[in-house]
């Protein structure tokens, strides 16, 4: 076996010029060498960049001064020339100790893992997938009939009969028996609708996600759209939180920390916000508009056009340098069942303590809104900037229900469907106007944190008008046209 005389990675003249430079700069005690911190600058890291600036107050600057130069020699960011430089010097050492047999022959998972990166299978491939994945399995099961017999059986026969049999008997008075068992009750509006209506979508989903993420498929698919993400200024990468937005926004958001410029951040934060439905919002959407091809065509349009619009016009207006992509690609392999139990029962868990408690707040707000008067008013001020894009003042409700959740809207949504009094195109408008409609309350407090108080209010500033002035538009035009859905 060959001798490895050193492990340190040499990297081009100039890169190496200025590690030696800033090396030479630094005077501070940083628990890392020199060489590791210079190039840890090199490759932006932003607390390493805060200890530099705390500690070398006079070399700082020309510290800062030797960056510039460096980025020059290259067309690419320095972190993607150092990670490839590494990754050249792991396959030199792997090759000095490990023998390969080549293989003429490419097994099944070898194509099928080529399959899934190719422009034209992988798209057949991705269609498939949400088809069955998405549709089939999380909106026909799991917004359909599971949906159907938990909110239809288990709590319009069994559950909400039973509370409110025991409230009228040991509740006397009509305030409190409406708190647990009204038209807003903690049992009847709370836990119906995150238990009846949502958990069964949410559940599905994470089954979906867990096989999807446990078979290797994500990295697959972030090297399949990452040309066309590359337009709205993002890279492959963005696919990671974008899928998770599909699950919940509020993670997904907390996810965007993974890329790799604040710019990337703020576009993938925006079109989150905007155009990426939370499970439970896409399994209600899918349940509501599934009867009609046509109108969960003319959805699924809009919302991709408004995604890749809006991403492109971020891309040119926020300023920044362009993306740069690179992931390592895990072999393709069958799901194990195991795996996807424990990650599906996790998930869940977050459901139940971080979400749920959300629809009781909510309920109680309602509750209260309703009882103070204030309820009628808030809605009196939505129903003519819902009447303006072609809906029952009715729907009205749901909207105010999306402020603090984004499901719990399309719940609402999901009631005036199932009553009657949203169809057709209004039914359309509506699914768009509520897919678009502002973050709700968990998710504009992870902007907060995350993005800071300027951006996350700026970004809902944007998303409120934006999502009433689509589903003007796609009233208008529908109807211009004489569409009948």
């Amino acid at each position: 076996m060959p001798e490895i005389k050193s492990l340190q990675t040499d990297y081009d003249g100039p890169i190496e010029s200025a590690l030696s430079s800033i090396s030479k700069l630094l005077r501070g005690h940083y628990g890392i060498s020199k060489r590791m911190v210079a190039l840890l600058l090199l490759q932006e890291d932003a607390e390493i960049e805060r200890q530099v600036k705390e500690q070398e107050d006079e070399n700082y600057k020309s510290i800062q001064n030797i960056l510039p130069e460096v980025k020059s020699n290259y067309g690419h960011p320095l972190s993607y020339i150092i990670a490839m430089t590494r990754q050249q010097k792991v396959n030199n050492v792997l090759d000095s100790v490990i023998a390969t047999r080549d293989k003429s022959d490419k097994g099944f998972a070898e194509l099928l893992s080529r399959a899934m990166m190719n422009p034209l299978s992988g798209i057949i491939i991705l269609f498939g997938v949400l088809y069955f994945g998405l549709y089939q399995f999380v909106g026909v099961f799991g917004a359909g009939t599971l949906v159907d017999f938990i909110e239809s059986i288990v709590f319009g026969e069994w559950i909400n009969p039973w509370v409110s049999g025991i409230a009228n008997t040991i509740i006397p008075f009509q305030i409190l028996r409406d708190l647990f068992v009204g038209e807003y009750g903690l049992v009847t509006l709370g836990l119906s609708y995150a238990i009846a209506i949502i958990l069964p979508i949410v559940g599905t989903f994470f089954i979906i996600f867990s096989i999807i993420e446990d078979s290797g498929y994500l990295p697959r698919l972030a090297m399949l759209i990452d040309r066309i993400f590359k337009a709205i200024g993002l890279s492959g990468r963005a696919v990671i939180p974008m899928v998770l937005g599909f699950g919940c926004d509020t993670m997904a958001t907390i996810v965007t920390r993974t890329q790799e410029t604040r710019r990337e951040r703020i576009i993938t934060t925006l079109l989150l916000a905007l155009a990426i439905p939370c499970s439970a919002q896409l399994g209600v959407i899918l349940a509501i508009l599934s009867g009609d091809g046509w109108s969960l065509s003319i959805w699924v349009g809009v919302i991709t056009l408004v995604f890749l619009l809006v991403g492109f016009v971020a891309s040119k207006a926020i300023p920044g340098r362009g993306p740069s992509f690179y992931m390592e690609v895990p072999p393709l392999r069958l799901p194990k069942l195991s795996n996807v139990l424990t990650k599906t029962y996790s998930r869940l868990q977050w459901y139940f303590f971080e979400v749920l408690p959300f629809f009781l707040y909510a309920s109680v707000f309602l509750w209260l809104g309703d009882l103070t008067g204030v309820l009628d008013i808030i809605t009196s001020w939505l129903e003519p900037v819902v009447v303006l894009i072609g809906l029952p003042p009715e729907a009205s409700i749901a909207f105010l229900y999306g402020f603090f959740r984004r499901d719990f809207g399309a719940a609402g949504l999901y009631d005036l469907n199932t009553a009657g009094a949203l169809v057709g195109v209004p039914l359309v408008v509506a699914a768009v106007t509520i897919t678009l409609f502002i973050p709700c309350i968990a998710q504009f407090g992870v902007m907060l944190k995350e993005r800071g108080i300027k951006t996350a209010i700026a970004i809902t500033l944007f998303v409120f008008p934006f999502a009433f002035a689509v589903g003007y538009l796609v009233n208008l035009i529908l109807t211009t046209l004489g569409v009948a859905l």
